[in-house]
Order: C-alpha cells, then sequence, then structure tokens
C-alpha cells in the first residue's frame, strides 16, 4: 500500500522543499529595517531661512540616479520638501551656495534625507537623496 502513495509523499516533498529553498533565499534587494515602527523627528529649531515654496524643482543627475537606487519618486521629494525637517547639523556651504539637508517620512515609510540647494526665489535643485534605514545597492558615481 506505501508504494501506491509513494510519487505523491515525493512530490509532496519536493514541493516542500522548493518553498522552503525560495523562501530562504537572501532577495536582491535587502528589506528595509522596522517597517511598522513609526519614527518621529524631534523638533528643530529653524533660523535658517529656506523657501519650500518653489515653482521648480530640477533634478541632478546624481539625485535621479540615487532616486532610482532606493526607490524614491518624485511625489516623495516633494512631500518631503513641504513637510520635513531641516538638519541643521548638516547645512554646508560653499562657492556652489548652501545645501539644506531635509530629513522626513515619507507615505511608504521610508526614512530619507534629501539634499536640496535653492537656486533663486523660484528654484531649487535636488542634490541628492539618501535614505537613512537601509544601504541599496547603487552604481551611481
Amino acid at each position: 500500500m506505501f508504494k501506491k502513495y509513494l510519487p505523491y509523499f515525493v512530490l509532496l516533498g519536493a514541493g516542500f522543499l522548493l518553498w522552503f529553498i525560495k523562501k530562504n533565499q537572501p532577495s536582491s534587494y535587502p528589506k528595509p529595517k522596522n517597517t511598522n515602527t513609526q519614527i518621529i523627528l524631534p523638533p528643530v529649531k529653524n533660523e535658517e531661512v529656506f523657501n519650500r515654496n518653489v515653482h521648480t524643482i530640477i533634478y541632478s543627475k546624481h539625485a535621479r540616479c540615487r532616486m532610482l537606487c532606493r526607490h524614491i519618486d518624485e511625489s516623495e521629494v516633494r512631500e518631503i520638501l513641504a513637510d520635513g525637517q531641516i538638519n541643521n547639523n548638516k547645512i554646508q556651504e560653499d562657492e556652489r551656495g548652501k545645501t539644506y539637508p531635509i530629513e522626513g517620512v515619507t507615505h511608504d515609510k521610508q526614512h530619507v534625507r534629501i539634499v536640496f540647494a535653492p537656486k533663486g526665489n523660484e528654484e531649487v535643485e535636488v542634490v541628492t537623496c539618501i535614505d537613512l534605514d537601509t544601504e541599496w545597492p547603487c552604481d551611481c558615481k
């Protein structure tokens, strides 16, 4: 009687083995950490003057590449520009002007820092985008 059901047991065992291997195989992208936790940023006194109500957002080639690698889209950039908090400790200034790193949590729960460089009163350039929780593989230079 056991011989009659042996092919079914082998097939069931092979299916279970395939499922187990697929479930425990590492993916090509790391899984984001703590997707169910809410990140609350401390209030920051903002003495810097930074215009968030710009008409045009310009994306540098580097920023476009980082956005692609880190799964950040333009709607998330606009969201962080409007609602994020400036990290005053990371503001930089050189001969090209000041850059303002703005941090926040996007609608898809990514904790990001996006660095903006004002270009007059009507434009701002996105310099780079950083996912603060996950190290995404990326070939940007």
